[in-house]
């Protein structure tokens, strides 16, 4: 099945990917334009939430510029409810086996999670090349991706958890790093203030990062 994006452009579209969670639906299109305003032109929006399929579903009507992606996908259900959402590419914290070979038929691509080398080798078998590497600072951070790169140099990857506007740099600088996701970019309570300036601004700051 042709896929109008792979993950690997999924992943370039900006130096750092916002990781959004979202308690209602009508946050997510304002949300979506901030981010464009500032040059960022993708989001990860997490099934964490009641509201989180709505909102997918608002960005993709609502700000159709902005590149929207569906984090914490977990099972083969959700990987269809997001695609029927409108996601244009979908994350997981893991990989199951089952996941990632449902997956390899999606209309989407999917970007499954890793923390070892085993499991990095799991999803090379099964036809994958982009992973999720999380949690990345509790797992040795940009050091551990620089070690990954020597025995595993096929794999690309898109770190995410605990990095922040300072730490982002080490892993760009990474010939296997394609971006990193971050929840500093539009944290909750920004989000729930409806403080789309300050959004903007470190939106902007993400892609000076380039």
């Amino acid at each position: 099945m042709s896929k109008p994006l792979d993950a690997e452009h999924a992943l370039t579209l900006s130096p750092a990917i916002p990781v959004v969670t979202i308690e209602r639906a009508s946050q997510a299109p304002p949300l979506a334009r901030a981010l464009l305003a500032g040059g960022v032109r993708t989001m990860e929006i997490t099934l964490r939430t009641p509201a989180a399929l709505d909102a997918i579903r608002a960005v993709a009507q609502e700000a159709p510029d902005m590149v929207v992606g569906a984090g914490t996908v977990l099972n083969r259900r959700d990987l269809d409810a997001v695609v029927e959402a409108g996601a244009r590419y979908a994350l997981s914290p893991g990989g199951t086996p089952k996941l990632m070979k449902a997956a390899r038929e999606a209309p989407i691509p999917f970007v499954p999670g890793v923390a070892t080398a085993s499991e990095i080798m799991r999803g090379l078998d099964l036809g994958y090349t982009c992973f999720k590497f999380f949690p990345a600072e509790p797992l040795g951070g940009a050091a551990a991706l620089k070690a990954l790169a020597g025995p595993l140099p096929v794999a690309r990857f898109c770190p995410t958890g605990a990095i922040t506007l300072e730490k982002a740099p080490s892993y760009l600088a990474l010939s296997n790093v394609l971006c990193v996701g971050g929840g500093w970019i539009a944290p909750a309570d920004r989000i729930e203030a409806s403080d789309w300036p300050a959004i903007e601004a470190a939106a902007r700051a993400v892609i000076a990062l380039r």
